[in-house]
């Protein structure tokens, strides 16, 4: 691995848990970390200036939807993603091979790519590993994911086994075009596999074999409950390499997060904190605060005592219900900030174990208050 490019270093551990930093293209992130998802290049209400300051290092970005609009050569002839989107932290794209799951009723996949027909407007798009990659390098991001076909949760094994033997030969052509385009920026493999140890280890000491810069989970939380979720992290974690960041991809309950960091995961990406805020489901130790709720029309308490979030620290729960009944979009902003900074608070928490063992107070969430 050029160091010029990411260098990744393991500072404690406790168990399979490990505490470290990541750096890439000079842009650093401590680990265990958690990216929020800006999709289309938005965190939906909150300016990307001020993520480092919520204490968010990295954050994800889609290839698939940024490609549609504006495209992937408008934010190139604009300086690139962290310009457009006046974002200095590390930035990870996804390939658009979750979109192969999501939209499964838009597209077609054959061994070359996947052809899609666009949510906005139907019109035929066509990824392949190569045009992947190609998007991710003229958005310019800092972390490109190989192209992947992710099956559902419930699919048939020989389903899976082809979406895997897909996958790695898409993940072997993904390096070979980033390679060709240029090294300043790392690559990540990603592991398939569903449900199945046997499937998942051979994809994984398959891709290890080549020189990819981090690895991920993929294919987890598309269809299993939360405690299959669990175990599955439990028994897949350790399959990916150990020298190289581990991320578990688009998983992201607070009690999920706290399994794969003791599992040894590094990051994670997940639109749950942002989505539920925007529905008015707040996260706290004490259990989901659904602010919509009449008993909190008169409370004149904040929605966590000690969270220095700015709706704790300078409004009410009764005035953020108020909000969401008038539909003003402040109430989303508020929550959504809210809900990131209950996150940051979480990994630094996480971060601290690792480091000091036992000096965390975990009862609350033993008690299944934050799912």
């Amino acid at each position: 691995m050029s160091p010029r490019r990411i260098a990744f270093a393991i500072t404690a551990r406790s168990g399979a848990a490990r505490r470290g930093t990541l750096t890439v293209r000079g842009r650093v992130t401590p680990t265990p970390a958690f990216m929020p998802v800006a999709t289309q290049g938005s965190l939906k209400g909150i300016a990307g200036g001020r993520l480092p300051d919520l204490g968010f290092h990295a954050l994800l970005a889609n290839t698939y939807h940024l490609a549609l609009r504006p495209g992937e050569e408008t934010v190139r002839a604009l300086g690139g993603l962290h310009r457009f989107m006046d974002y200095p932290g590390i930035l990870l794209t996804d390939s658009g091979g979750f979109q192969v799951f999501s939209l499964a009723t838009r597209r077609a996949v054959d061994d070359d790519g996947v052809t899609f027909r666009s949510h906005l407007d139907g019109a035929e798009v066509r990824l392949t590993p190569e045009r992947a990659m190609a998007i991710q390098h003229a958005l310019d991001s800092d972390i490109a994911m190989v192209l992947d076909e992710c099956p559902p949760a419930d699919a048939p094994r020989e389903q899976i086994a082809r979406a895997c033997d897909r996958s790695l030969a898409w993940a072997r052509r993904s390096l070979h075009a980033h390679r060709a385009l240029g090294e300043h920026r790392a690559c990540f493999a990603i592991v398939q596999g569903g449900r199945d140890f046997e499937l998942r280890a051979a994809m994984s000491g398959e891709l290890a074999k080549e020189p990819f810069d981090g690895f991920a989970l993929g294919g987890i939380a598309v269809g299993e409950d939360a405690a299959t979720i669990r175990d599955e992290v439990v028994r897949f974690a350790p399959l990916l390499p150990e020298a190289t960041p581990r991320y578990l991809m688009g998983v992201g309950s607070p009690r999920e997060v706290v399994t794969a960091v003791r599992a040894g995961i590094d990051l994670f990406d997940c639109v749950l904190p942002t989505r539920n805020a925007r529905n008015g489901f707040l996260f706290t130790r004490a259990g989901t605060v659904k602010i919509r709720n009449a008993d909190h029309a008169r409370a004149d308490a904040p929605i966590e005592t000690g969270c220095p979030c700015t709706a704790c620290t300078r409004s009410t729960r009764a005035y953020l219900r108020h909000l969401f009944q008038a539909d003003e979009m402040l109430g989303p902003i508020l929550a959504t900030e809210h809900n990131l900074v209950f996150f940051r608070r979480l990994m630094e928490d996480l971060r601290r174990d690792v480091e000091q063992p036992g000096t965390i107070d975990w009862s609350w969430l033993e008690a299944g208050a934050a799912g």
